[in-house]
């Protein structure tokens, strides 16, 4: 987003729906209809033990920092050293990277149901090597329209916002009250319970899944200094946009339930099954391609936007010396083309996975769980750092400030938001019942293996730094406790301390 001037302050309704912007996604929709009413116990929950802890806490830490560069690298670093800081933006990277095979199987999807034959577009959309050919397609056109710069995607992004969320969202809620009004019969039973059955433990995996629908929320901390009286309007922004949020997923959900019944919800079809079915209701068939158009170009202008967006926050570490000149490199237009292109590798490498997995939704399931691991990791350490710098920077300035005295109200938000990440980040090891993902060993395999396999990279290229990695044009703030071990001329505390020989008679970064 462009920077905001000085002068203009935003309102709070204004925050509230640039929130519900970055973070409402319809593809995820299907995922929860499968539970019925009680799936809007699960948004509930949900926005309760992450969505508002997230979005508190980011506020807090975004204005402690505000004129500091690093994003979470700063935040976790603060509190727990370079090596975790490092991991916390490594994740934020890579779960991003992780997620465009997902949210662009979902645009193959939508693109595939512009056919005029029903049995066709599902076949379709149903193909692997369609999907396959699809995301490859897309994401590296997306990639090279970054490449050459990237100042008129605001505008496209804004456009795909409305076109391909906020526009669907509600005309799906409009035609489940027509189809209901009209006599049509649910296929949801809203006589069931609200309260999901606790006593089969694996169905609760899918809805942890919904915690990754709320994620990003923190990006909004940033703009907690473009607010007047930031203190008060915050929080209201806060709970104005999760409102909002939560009745779009939990409406549009049972609106989904209503027209489909949920033996045959799948997950990357039935958003499109379902708006196809409420245009043959209202005699509108014609409607059914233009809402998928509309809908896929959603998805390609929020990932047209991402493809640069995540990347930046590591380039910029990177140059601080944490990562080798060549991830460094800029192309003319000053865009960062070899993590675009390293970045461009994996998702291509993950794409192939279409051929190994038993369907298009196994591979769907899995690389959004593996997704949801690496988040959840990010933000069980932004939560306790969030904790932590209470004590270690008790006397740092918070123009924004979660509770006016004393720490408790930061350890109930706080606390509530690692405890409800941790329990999703639990339970997103379970294979979900619901979905044939193939053997359980792959399953298993693929979650662990890659979450080890990502967590540890970040500190082997840690340990690996080199002096040459710095680029000497940057300027990178230290951190609160180099520069206390510095003015006091003692070694930094011993969780902090950092003995390679990178930075021994050198200024600290």
């Amino acid at each position: 987003m462009a920077n905001i001037s000085k002068s203009v302050k935003l309102g709070v309704f204004t925050l509230a729906i640039m929130n519900v912007t970055a973070v409402v996604s319809l593809r995820g929709l299907p995922a929860e209809a499968e539970y019925g009413l009680s799936s809007a116990f699960y948004y509930l929950f949900a926005a309760i033990v992450f969505l508002i802890p997230t979005s508190l806490v980011a506020a807090e830490l975004a204005a402690m920092f505000q004129d500091k560069q690093g994003g979470v690298f700063r935040w976790v670093g603060e509190a727990y050293g370079k090596k975790f800081g490092f991991l916390a933006i490594f994740l934020q990277w890579v779960e991003s990277t992780i997620w465009y095979p997902t949210v662009l199987t979902f645009g193959a999807v939508a693109l595939a149901f512009t056919g005029t034959s029903d049995a066709h577009d599902m076949a379709l959309a149903s193909n692997r090597y369609y999907s396959l050919a699809v995301v490859l397609l897309i994401y590296w056109l997306a990639t090279f329209i970054s490449l050459k710069g990237m100042g008129w995607v605001g505008k496209v992004a804004k456009a795909g916002g409305m076109i391909g969320t906020i526009i669907p969202a509600g005309l799906l809620m409009v035609l489940a009250v027509i189809y209901l009004a009209s006599g049509g019969q649910s296929q949801m039973n809203f006589d069931g319970s609200f309260f999901p059955d606790f006593s089969n433990f694996d169905n609760l995996v899918l809805a942890s899944s919904i915690f990754l629908f709320y994620a990003g929320m923190e990006m909004g901390g940033i703009h907690v200094k473009d607010m007047e009286n930031p203190a008060k309007n915050y929080p209201k922004a806060v709970f104005i946009g999760a409102a909002i949020t939560v009745i779009i997923f939990v409406l549009g959900t049972f609106a989904l339930g209503i027209i489909i019944p949920e033996k045959d919800i799948n997950l990357t079809q039935s958003l499109l099954v379902g708006f196809d079915n409420y245009f043959k209701y209202v005699h509108a068939s014609w409607l059914s391609p233009v809402i998928a158009v509309a809908l896929a170009f959603g998805v390609l202008a929020g990932v047209l936007t991402w493809v640069a967006g995540p990347s930046k926050g590591i380039f910029a570490v990177g140059k601080a010396g944490y990562l080798p000149p060549f991830f460094q490199k800029t192309n003319a237009n000053g865009v960062q083309k070899n993590i675009l292109l390293v970045q461009g590798l994996a998702v291509t490498l993950l794409s192939l996975l279409f051929v190994v997995m038993p369907s298009v939704q196994s591979f769907y399931q899995i690389l959004s769980q593996l997704t949801v691991l690496l988040y959840l990791i990010m933000y069980l350490l932004m939560f306790s750092g969030a904790i932590y710098l209470r004590y270690n920077m008790k006397k740092v300035p918070r123009p924004f400030r979660i509770g006016s005295k004393g720490n408790g109200l930061m350890w109930l938000i706080g606390g509530l938001g690692f405890c409800g990440s941790l329990l999703a980040f639990v339970l997103s090891f379970i294979p979900p019942s619901q979905i044939a993902v193939g053997s359980n060993t792959v399953w298993f395999a693929v979650l662990i293996i890659g979450c080890i396999v990502v967590v540890a990279a970040p500190f082997m290229i840690y340990a690996s730094r080199k002096p040459s990695w710095v680029d000497k044009n940057t300027q990178f703030e230290p951190f609160h406790w180099e520069v206390q071990a510095t003015t006091a001329q003692t070694p930094a505390p011993e969780q902090h301390k950092e003995t390679d020989e990178m930075e021994h008679g050198q200024k600290p970064l």
